[in-house]
């Protein structure tokens, strides 16, 4: 009993004496940050070694280091940051070279929860009767709630003709069921534009990507040759998206000068400017509690500069910036790494913006919100013409 009790210590000694070599390294290269922290690091070897040698089951070490990864990542308590193991960060990087497969779904995040906040006609999610408000619970039966956002998109995107299975929650019905879908090439305009009444005209950005100046100017073009005179913008359940998309969108809505600073560690700052193309327009802008990032920077730029008023609900706090790296065998590390800051440079992260004009929608019926943001423009029209 003794001797294989010897040879177990043994045999920790020289996983321990191999992983103190390894720390000895980190030591090294890490200098004070390490020898500040021996007694953590120290633990860390404990833990490998002890699982590496005691555990019931076999686990290699990629798995661990893996799993430490996450758990470094985690341990930030920041929703946006995110280690992306190799086959979300393909797909990811998919997207950015526009050829993945998608299902048709527009969501964002409620209590922690991924939930549908449109679907688009002809595509795979709206042909399977996908509706706005369903909670999406699990991706290929993984469990999503509390994931970041940007990795529960990627796990529903992938390649043309491959297969998603969702677990949805949907209110009034009383157990979880499964869709499944098939992705397709997903081409969706991102702003949609219809003149309402008396030269004002309703603009709907669904979300940024670098498409969407371009395509604000297609829309703009038609509806000055229908008589514009006053723009009421639509950013409710808006996600966000393309910074600069955000910053050139903006500035046909406010005046030359900061539309967004952005914040680095350090107290370093960039000043992204709009250029002095704006309509000059009566302007309403509609914002929700679904209204994040990308979105915020236009509706931040708008109250800060007095170009517009807001109408709705406070947005949703989404006010800072991530970078993505890449890291060893596939794998990238998403990170915050700076915070946006208004003209007026307030910090808007986990606070929203606050409409000027507080309206509530109720669930169905008539869209009061746009009918408050027509009126508000309307009496903007009035004093002008006075």
């Amino acid at each position: 009993m003794s001797f294989g009790r010897y040879r177990s210590n043994r045999w920790i000694y020289r996983v321990v004496t191999g992983l103190a070599v390894a720390v000895f390294v980190l030591v090294v290269g890490l200098g004070w940050l390490v020898a500040t922290n021996y007694k953590q690091f120290g633990n860390l070897v404990k833990v490998i070694a002890l699982i590496k040698t005691q555990y019931l089951n076999p686990v290699g070490y990629d798995t661990m280091v893996e799993g430490a990864i996450r758990g470094l990542v985690q341990s930030l308590d920041d929703p946006y940051s995110a280690y992306l193991d190799p086959v979300t960060y393909k797909h990811l990087r998919e997207q950015i070279k526009g050829t993945f497969g998608g299902l048709g779904i527009l969501v964002g995040m409620k209590d922690e929860y991924l939930t549908v906040a449109r679907t688009y006609r002809g595509t795979p999610a709206y042909r399977e009767g996908i509706q706005p408000g369903d909670v999406i619970y699990k991706i290929d039966n993984r469990e999503v709630r509390g994931i970041d956002l940007e990795t529960a998109v990627q796990l529903m995107r992938g390649p043309v003709g491959t297969k998603v299975t969702l677990t949805l929650v949907r209110p009034n019905v009383p157990n979880p069921f499964e869709v499944e879908l098939t992705r397709e090439e997903i081409t969706v305009p991102t702003v949609e534009s219809r003149m309402l009444k008396n030269g004002i005209a309703y603009v709907g950005i669904v979300q940024f990507t670098e498409k969407t100046p371009e395509e604000l100017e297609e829309n703009i073009s038609r509806l000055k040759q229908q008589g514009l005179r006053a723009v009421v913008l639509d950013l409710r359940s808006n996600p966000g998206g393309e910074l600069m998309s955000a910053v050139k969108v903006a500035g046909r809505f406010v005046p030359a000068g900061p539309v967004v600073y952005i914040d680095y560690r350090g107290g370093r700052q960039e000043e992204y400017p709009a250029r002095g193309n704006n309509l000059g327009l009566p302007l309403a802008v509609l914002i929700n509690e679904h209204s994040a990032s990308a979105a915020e920077i236009v509706a931040g730029a708008v109250k800060d500069t007095g170009s517009g008023i807001l109408v709705g609900q406070k947005t949703f706090g989404k006010g800072v910036v991530q970078m993505v790296f890449d890291l060893d065998n596939g794998a990238g590390l998403k990170l915050t790494t700076a915070r946006y800051l208004t003209p007026k440079k307030h910090d808007i992260n986990k606070k929203g913006i606050e409409p000027d004009v507080v309206v509530s929608q109720p669930p169905g019926g008539q869209d009061v919100q746009l009918q408050k943001a027509v009126d508000v423009v309307s009496e903007k029209l009035g004093n002008k013409a006075a």
